[in-house]
């Protein structure tokens, strides 16, 4: 009987301690999801308000367009991929995608549309043209050096999908939208250029240039900036 007695004992005490143990590791368990529960939303607020304010400021760049004397009045450099391209280089590629949709959606509410959407879609892809490669490339080699190539990887890309999209998507878009032939848009050209005779020298020597310029000018304010206000984006 005392025999009995005491393995029932030992096997009672065994059994409170691994409810114990169990009980221990649910408490950890719990405090541990309500931690990153509680981390989780105070990151994405963070960045939804990085986001928002980003893609704020990259509207009010658009107002501010530049004329280029190689180019028809219907090009104008802004500036409003420094905010994209920052966004990019801070929160992630993906970030800065958001930013350039938010940016393109404002502007659509605000000043409207004349091609049916059109115009709006392929300028937020050649956005993302120049800002996400950028992004990409920063994130896998977050030095100035990646930052530098990734900036001349989204210009190269821009230039190149930027010729395409204008002489397929954007040109016959307006020309439909104001009741002009891809002809009289030419002809726009070549007011300011007496080498731009038909589309592909347009492309060539107009829409090319022009996002040539705008890519090596926006990469050269981020890469000034960037790092002077990095540290406000990354406050915690």
């Amino acid at each position: 009987m005392s025999t009995q007695t005491q393995a029932n004992t030992q096997t009672q005490v065994m059994t409170q301690t691994d409810t114990a143990k169990a009980v221990m590791r649910a408490k950890a368990s719990d405090q541990s999801a309500q931690s990153v529960a509680g981390a989780r939303p105070r990151i994405s607020v963070r960045m939804l308000v990085q986001i928002g304010m980003l893609a704020a400021i990259a509207v009010v760049l658009m107002l501010f367009e530049v004329p280029l004397p190689f180019a028809p009045s219907f090009y104008e450099i802004d500036f409003s991929e420094v905010p994209v391209m920052i966004g990019c280089f801070a929160m992630g590629p993906g970030a800065g995608a958001v930013i350039e949709l938010i940016k393109i959606l404002l502007n659509f509410v605000i000043n409207g549309t004349v091609t049916a959407g059109v115009g709006e879609m392929a300028n937020f892809v050649i956005g993302c043209s120049l800002v996400v490669p950028a992004g990409i490339i920063y994130r896998r080699d977050h030095t100035r050096k990646g930052a530098l190539l990734g900036m001349i990887a989204g210009t190269v890309l821009m230039v190149v999908l930027g010729c395409f999209i204008n002489a397929f998507v954007l040109l016959p878009a307006y020309g439909s939208a104001f009741g002009m032939p891809i002809d009289a848009l030419v002809g726009m050209g070549t007011a300011v250029n007496p080498h731009i005779t038909s589309l592909s020298t347009f492309v060539i020597l107009a829409v090319a240039p022009f996002n040539l310029l705008k890519g090596v000018l926006v990469s050269l304010i981020v890469m000034l900036i960037y790092k002077k206000i990095s540290p406000i984006l990354k406050m915690k």
